[in-house]
């Protein structure tokens, strides 16, 4: 018999009554619960630069939006699996942690074996917890392998467009390089003179890395830049894109158009002989082929300043100036990535690193191409490059996947076809969704076609601490613990510091970890014992960092603690890496010692890999494709402002939205969306009205924030506000009440080569909303009732079954369900 994981109950450990280490994607700190029940929180004392995203936690542990007890969709639990337009909709029933890990148990068998593996898709996305155990997609993943195989998702959301591209023009290693070893900020300060900053370098985005950073040393850097002399413009419809302090010329390029003025530049570049010939020699292919575009000898229009300043609104003598300043400077050009999270949205990338290649400075201190400065905090950040500990995950017997971006067309069209990468692919036919981590309904596009989508599958089932609007969505949703509720230890990319994650409180409700949930469903399959492998929680942690001990001092000569050590000390720090390097450096030097894993070794500024593909929406070099939503498009005359969907100041993603922090930025309740006073004039909108936000694919209603840090004609309303569709609103065309603009975007892929997500721009039309604006609910938990009284649907007679193994010769057995009640904080106030 596998013997069972133990639940951690209240009485397990002792109480807290120090500050205890921990960490997040946005940063290390210490929390004590004081005697209200409260949180103190206190940054990592080696932080220089906190984020403010700490001040979400508190009003977040014991919201009333906390999952507390295992929940079915009444209609599924009285009638069975089935489409069901109902989800979302309906009231949950709390039922027993055995019934719901039964069904879910029963559920999983029965898609199985009656559709194949391939049925279910595994839809973790990711960024629940900075824990390097407990990480929900790593966990599920590790589940779902073991019990047969299942549908994965490819790329992210983020980054989905480049990690297609990127691979075609420099390799592999040359990818990971400029998305991980971009040239350090140190190097920046001490040699660059302008950088060209496409998408700006927005400071709010530098808080954030997955895994976390102890030491946020972005914004040192940036004020470094300024104190350097370093001279940067601000390529963006946003003023807000750069900190202030900085040496900076705004161009407040029309959104989308990008690539147009990158053409301006480059044909600037070319027709006054101001490229590097001997570089795009040594260490590119395709230039002439790129310059017959610019010159217009391929299609008959130069791609002229004059040409781009009539699409990007930017003055065709400005285009000039700063081509020749960029030739004339040490000069840095770097494209963040909500460029390509559009139409077309390869080409921006493409195309920048087509202009750094023509100015010949790629590989050298403080010049050359960057993609992702601003984007997140590890880019340009010199902390050490190690492999952390990790739960591995085992391989997935099931080779079928999507683009992650693609999820609701592979829900409504299953048996379709779509380009991927130069392979034609087919969606398989989804039965069952099973999600842990991640929350669809903030990431995609188009809510409205993305709720239809969720109404296909037989069963979803949902791991969540808080009822966001995927678990509303959900059949059957289990509670499951947050950072502060259990054990782990955490760290990201380039972080200095590993940081053991101790308990702060108990577990709220009947919350358990996402690890104890799988492996009571692994029981009841006939894998427990492979899945847990006969450990504890605590046991995994000593178990993976013992192993990661040993690689680590065998690699490096560090002297690093055991583990009861490191516990005890709440962190250890990592060894240093150098904190001055330049971006390939080494090819530069010499392309034929260190060529790229490019077909010609060398930067591919045409791709004959691509231009064999013959797809009109990505050729074979870089191009100005106009997006169907732009402010040029006919589109336009209906919708004529352009919606800018950024990323969030105030919480990470959807990420305790309803956090103080994130609260603190509403207007009327809601998400604020920015506007021009221009545009708000022309509609009679002032500070702090409701404002109706729409298209033909759904309405949002924001509270008005009024700037002149904005292009007129632009609106900018951030994602990550919960869903919150009316309950009397049409579901195909939905008003969501809080401001989610993803009711708003086209849930289109940048193009046939990525399939990647296109949700920065929107074109929309805003007015004041008149009346009294429906209220917001999502703060509050779904119509819960009691499962005593509610009728269960008669499941069909089921022969015993066994997962299917991933070594056939290890023995599957039965164990006893796992059982725990926790204490029950329900009668917990709100305290957001």
């Amino acid at each position: 018999m596998t013997p069972p994981v133990p639940i951690v109950r209240a009485d397990a450990l002792p109480p807290v009554t120090s500050h205890v280490p921990t960490t997040s994607h946005w940063g290390a700190y210490s929390v004590r619960p004081d005697t209200d029940g409260r949180l103190d929180i206190r940054p990592h004392p080696a932080d220089p630069a906190p984020s403010p995203l700490l001040g979400n936690i508190d009003g977040a542990l014991r919201h009333a939006t906390r999952v507390r007890r295992p929940a079915v969709r009444r209609g599924w639990l009285e009638t069975g699996p089935g489409p069901s337009r109902a989800r979302g909709r309906e009231p949950f029933v709390e039922v027993g942690w055995d019934e719901a890990l039964d069904l879910v148990a029963a559920e999983l068998a029965r898609v199985r074996d009656e559709h194949g593996p391939q049925a279910v898709f595994g839809g973790s996305y990711g960024w629940a917890s900075a824990g390097r155990f407990h990480h929900a997609q790593s966990q599920l993943h590790r589940f779902l392998s073991q019990l047969g195989g299942y549908t994965a998702s490819r790329n992210s959301y983020s980054l989905g467009t480049s990690l297609v591209l990127l691979p075609h023009l420099l390799g592999r290693a040359g990818t990971e390089a400029v998305l991980r070893a971009a040239s350090s900020w140190p190097t920046l300060a001490q040699h660059t003179e302008l950088i060209v900053a496409f998408g700006g370098i927005p400071a709010k985005n530098v808080y954030v890395t997955p895994g976390g950073v102890t030491r946020h040393r972005t914004p040192g850097h940036l004020a470094g830049l300024a104190s350097a002399g370093t001279h940067i413009a601000l390529i963006s419809p946003l003023r807000a894109d750069l900190p202030e302090g900085l040496d900076s010329t705004w161009y407040p390029v029309v959104p989308a158009t990008d690539t147009a003025l990158m053409l301006g530049l480059a044909h600037t570049l070319l027709t006054e002989g101001l490229h590097d010939r001997a570089f795009l020699d040594r260490c590119t292919t395709g230039f002439d082929t790129f310059a017959r575009y610019l010159d217009g000898r391929k299609d008959g229009t130069a791609k002229c300043a004059d040409w781009a300043a009539r699409i990007c609104g930017i003055d065709a003598d400005d285009i000039r100036r700063l081509a020749r300043r960029m030739a004339a400077s040490r000069t840095l050009v770097t494209v963040t990535w909500s460029l390509q999270r559009i139409q077309h949205g390869e080409q921006p990338v493409w195309a920048g690193l087509a202009l750094a290649a023509m100015l010949g400075q790629i590989g050298l201190p403080g010049g050359g191409f960057g993609h992702g400065y601003g984007s997140m905090g590890d880019v340009g950040d010199h902390g050490p490059q190690l492999r952390l500990p990790y739960l591995p995950q085992g391989p997935n017997p099931v080779d079928e996947f999507i683009p992650c971006a693609r999820i609701a067309d592979m829900l409504l069209h299953p048996g379709g076809s779509y380009d991927y990468d130069g392979e034609r692919r087919t969606y398989p036919d989804i039965r069952l969704v099973h999600w842990a981590g991640g929350n669809p309904f903030h990431h995609h596009q188009d809510l409205g076609r993305l709720r239809r989508a969720f109404a296909r599958p037989e069963t979803i089932v949902v791991h969540e601490p808080h009822w966001t609007a995927t678990a509303r969505h959900a059949d059957i949703v289990l509670p499951t613990t947050t950072t502060l509720e259990r054990e782990d230890f955490g760290g990201g990319r380039r972080d200095t510091h590993l940081i053991a994650m101790h308990r702060a409180v108990d577990p709220v409700g009947e919350a358990r970890d996402d690890y104890a949930i799988l492996a009571g469903i692994a029981a009841r399959l006939g894998f427990g014992e492979r899945f847990t492998e006969g450990r504890t929680p605590r046991q995994w942690l000593e178990h993976l960092y013992g192993e990661w001990r040993e690689e680590l001092s065998s690699a490096t000569s560090a002297d690093v603690p055991g583990f009861e050590e490191f516990w005890a000390a709440g962190e250890y720090e990592l060894p240093s890496g150098p904190s001055d390097f330049t971006l390939f450096e080494d090819f530069r030097g010499d392309p034929d010692a260190f060529p790229l894993d490019t077909p010609s070794g060398r930067i591919e500024i045409t791709s004959a890999a691509i231009a064999a593909l013959g797809l009109t929406d990505c050729p074979g070099h870089p191009a100005w494709l106009e997006p169907d939503e732009w402010p040029g498009a006919s589109a336009a005359e209906r919708h004529p402002l352009l919606l800018i969907a950024n990323q969030p100041a105030t919480r990470l993603h959807s990420q305790y939205d309803m956090g103080a922090h994130s609260m603190a930025s509403k207007v009327a309740g809601r998400e604020p969306v920015e506007l021009h006073p221009d545009d708000a004039a022309a509609r009679g909108i002032r500070d702090g009205d409701v404002v109706r936000i729409f298209n033909d694919r759904g309405a949002v209603l924001a509270g008005a924030r009024i700037g002149d840090g904005l292009r007129p004609g632009v609106l900018r309303l951030p994602t990550g506000a919960w869903f919150d569709p009316a309950p009397d609103g049409d579901g195909d065309v939905p008003l969501c009440v809080h401001g989610n603009p993803n009711a708003l975007t086209a849930d289109v892929p940048s193009s046939r080569l990525s399939q990647g997500c296109t949700g920065q721009h929107a074109l929309v039309q805003a007015e004041k909303y008149e009346g009294q604006a429906p209220a917001v609910t999502v703060r509050r938990p779904p119509l819960l009732q009691d499962g005593a009284s509610v009728a269960r649907h008669a499941p069909r007679p089921q022969e015993p079954r066994q997962a299917i193994p991933i070594n056939p010769t290890t023995p599957i057995n039965p164990t006893t369900p796992i059982t725990a009640t926790n204490a029950d904080h329900r009668d917990r106030p709100e305290t957001s």
